[in-house]
């Protein structure tokens, strides 16, 4: 499984930024796809993740209501929109499939990883 996540970059604090991750490579069955973020000086921290059988997602108490998660089951894609941004949102942002989990948040739960993308909150 390979996965690419872009989308990243640098955006004024109350805007927006949309990432996405493309997925390669087969998966056999249930599989949590999640996102991550990491902070200079800080362990990587779960955002969101997305059951890939029915589509439920899940979110850390620091983005709810403000980061919705989707997906486009053709392209193999899903997508964190990211409003109402703040400084404190700035990190590389990292994609992982979780093989087994409909749910997951712990690091070690994920095995493959995209290359993070930058997402600066600045003005």
């Amino acid at each position: 499984v390979q996965l690419q996540a872009s989308g990243g970059g640098l955006v004024q604090p109350g805007g927006s930024l949309r990432l996405s991750c493309k997925a390669s490579g087969f998966i056999s069955g249930d599989y949590a796809i999640g996102w991550f973020r990491q902070a200079p000086g800080k362990e990587r921290e779960w955002v969101s993740s997305m059951s890939s059988s029915d589509g439920a997602t899940y979110y850390g108490n620091s983005v709810k209501g403000r980061f919705p998660m989707s997906r486009d089951n053709a392209e193999n894609t899903v997508f964190l929109q990211m409003n109402s941004l703040k400084a404190e949102d700035t990190a590389v942002y990292y994609c992982g499939v979780a093989p087994g989990y409909n749910a997951a948040i712990k690091v070690e739960d994920y095995k493959h990883w995209g290359q993070g993308t930058q997402v600066t909150v600045s003005s």
